[in-house]
């Protein structure tokens, strides 16, 4: 139902119809380092302002992915940091479409 791949990088939090019959899938980015900084100390400092993107249809229902993404602080050096969803599309864990799908979404 989901996008393949979306539920390594993000958890399902909830699941809502409106009151115009669309369905709002809520998720949000898991606390997982994102590459290159594995061994860094990093510190979440909570989520990015949630986007909603509209998806296909199921069953005649209107679809939007509401997602949150996660960002971190560097304790070494104070900086800001989030996913770099130009590599994953590049790595093997994450579907091509759905790599692309995400860049265009967030840059």
């Amino acid at each position: 139902m989901l996008p393949e791949g979306i539920l390594e990088y993000f958890e399902l939090t909830d699941v809502r119809s409106s009151e115009n019959g669309q369905l709002n899938i809520h998720l949000e980015e898991k606390n997982q380092p994102p590459s290159g900084y594995e061994k860094s100390q990093l510190e979440s400092k909570g989520f990015l302002p949630e986007t909603a993107i509209q998806d296909f249809p199921i069953r005649g229902h209107k679809v939007a992915l509401c997602i949150k993404r996660r960002r971190w602080e560097v304790k070494q050096t104070g900086a800001i940091i989030t996913r770099d969803w130009n590599l994953v599309r590049k790595g093997a864990r994450m579907t091509t479409e759905f790599g692309t799908f995400l860049k265009g979404i967030f840059g």
